[in-house]
């Protein structure tokens, strides 16, 4: 029996991660992380959970990575600490991984591989890489064979009839495997929802090519650090029309510098200045090359709409926005546009100029080429919010599927496959993990909430000072509040003096006991709290003895 375990990205944009098992071996395909909501305070990142590949340590035999992006190799560093498994990538996915384990300290077993080319994983599997169009070079799927059946993964793709790099998503591979027969097919549902065609990315180039001819100041792009085909025309574009290009933000440079050292840009030196000398720079002279088009807090862009660093925003300068917002992002982009319109600059932005971005995933027309061609005996849909999955499977039952073919799985189900079909077998533990970026602490869900009711009620700290000898109430309680409103601090003079009277009530006995007279401290604060607010806070208390 062949058996699909879906860990991530079966239900959620990111935390890709899918394992293949069969007679005692499984691989994985992708270790993804995905980035906290608003309402998830201290979390950094977001990682599955790995605790059935734990369980089964010894029949993981290797990992596969489809392509560099942070939700699909994001979590490996949190996979390899404990499970020294071979990590099988192309050349540019594997100088990405390597970066991300080298800063957190992990080593492992990288394996390059080349599209069209089979290799063994363990004594079960055999796996060939296909290469796809996507938005960041040496992007792939893959054909895996197993005794029991074929399992295609398309990884993230579209079908660009004319990419940038000249490198077409291998239909003809994946046509001769569906040829051959393929049991089930795992395919990108993010632009399930989308009727049109994704466009080219020589589209973005013509627009780009006319937005800096028509721009006399200066110029600032805001796009994904990992579009390095899209970097590759901006800095073409530059170089043709005499602008030096500044780089923001820590993974633009990175991405850059890497993309440059493995030959992927081919620029000279003399095309870059450092981004503290932009100001001495005439505005017609230089773009910015900047991270932030998902109004991330930290990054380039929200530093500029905050007029933070050596680069400020002027009457004349152009804002390009090349990105649309991440489902979830909607929110937070949309505050940082009205924040850079504050700036006085103009602002450029796909939804008043389509052409400065198009979607590295395949649209419901070309998802469905997909289908008609492969023609698989069972589909699983995978990457997208279970809206997504289901819009793909309606396209997978127009292209003719059967309906028992049809399988909507979640995170940690178990899909079994014998003799050609597919059904649910069980689960396996699955969920978010939430950490800190460097991976030193795991931020647990009632600590969450914890957090949470600190923002929603603040904190009050109460101290009060008894005697020793008589548990006499000496000073107190003295009141100190943090996350409170002005009104909420006004009151705390009354507060103390109501808690006072409800504290000296208390059985002298009782309060020679720390842990009982913590507990009373807080009970009288809150009580005398609420009685003044018609609210509740979380109190910390602090008993002295002298």
């Amino acid at each position: 029996m062949l058996h699909v375990i879906p860990l991530g990205g079966l239900g959620e944009i990111g935390l890709n991660a899918m394992v293949l098992a069969c007679r005692g071996e499984m691989l994985l395909i992708d270790a993804g992380l995905m980035f906290p909501s608003s309402g998830m305070p201290g979390v950094d990142i977001i990682v599955p959970d790995f605790t059935h590949l734990r369980r089964n340590a010894a029949q993981l035999k290797g990992v596969l990575l489809t392509h560099g992006h942070e939700d699909h190799i994001g979590a490996l560093p949190y996979l390899l600490g404990d499970m020294p498994v071979p990590i099988y990538g192309t050349r540019f996915t594997l100088a990405l991984a390597r970066q991300r384990l080298e800063e957190l300290g992990v080593k492992a077993d990288l394996r390059e591989i080349e599209p069209r080319t089979p290799f063994p994983v363990g004594s079960v599997f055999s796996v060939e890489a296909t290469r796809v169009t996507h938005t960041v070079p040496d992007a792939v799927g893959f054909i895996v064979r197993s005794p029991e059946g074929t399992v295609i993964h398309t990884g993230d793709f579209k079908l660009d009839p004319d990419p940038i790099d000249g490198l077409k998503t291998d239909l003809e591979r994946w046509g001769e495997a569906g040829d051959e027969g393929v049991v089930c097919l795992l395919s990108d549902s993010t632009n399930s929802e989308h009727v049109e065609e994704t466009g080219s990315e020589r589209v973005v180039q013509t627009t780009f090519e006319r937005l800096f001819h028509e721009t006399k100041g200066r110029i600032v792009v805001a796009q994904f650090s990992s579009n390095l085909h899209r970097v590759r025309h901006l800095l073409d574009l530059c170089e043709r029309t005499g602008r030096l290009v500044a780089l923001q933000g820590r993974s633009m440079v990175r991405n850059v510098e890497l993309a440059r050292e493995m030959g992927y840009l081919d620029v000279p030196d003399s095309l870059f200045v450092h981004l503290d000398n932009v100001p001495k720079l005439a505005p017609h002279r230089v773009a910015v090359l900047t991270t932030g088009a998902q109004g991330e807090p930290r990054a380039g862009l929200t530093q500029l709409a905050n007029g933070d660093g050596p680069v400020r925003l002027e009457p004349g300068d152009t804002v390009i926005v090349s990105a649309r917002p991440i489902p979830g992002n909607e929110r937070s982009v949309g505050a940082l546009l009205d924040q850079l319109h504050w700036r006085g600059a103009r602002i450029v932005y796909a939804q008043v100029e389509p052409g400065v971005h198009v979607s590295g995933h395949a649209s419901r027309p070309q998802q469905r080429r997909v289908l008609e061609l492969i023609r698989p005996r069972n589909f699983i849909p995978v990457h997208g919010e279970v809206r997504h999955l289901h819009r793909h499977l309606t396209t997978a039952r127009e292209a003719g599927m059967a309906a028992e073919g049809l399988l909507l799985a979640h995170d940690g189900d178990v899909v079994t496959f014998e003799e050609g079909r597919g059904r649910f077998t069980g689960s396996v533990p699955s969920g978010r993990i939430m950490m800190e970026r460097s991976g030193d602490g795991v931020v647990t869900p009632e600590t969450l909430v914890e957090r949470n009711r600190l923002a929603e009620t603040g904190v009050v700290a109460a101290a009060v000072v008894l005697r020793r000898d008589t548990q006499a109430l000496v000073a107190g309680p003295q009141l100190s509040g943090q996350g409170l409103s002005p009104d909420e601090q006004g009151v705390l003079a009354r507060v103390a003096q109501d808690a006072r009277a409800f504290f000296e009530e208390l059985n002298p006995l009782l309060r020679g006991d720390d842990a009982l007279a913590r507990e009373e401290l807080v009970k009288a604060v809150k009580r005398a709290f609420k009685q003044h607010t018609s609210r509740r806070t979380l109190v910390v208390p602090l008993v002295v003895r002298v």
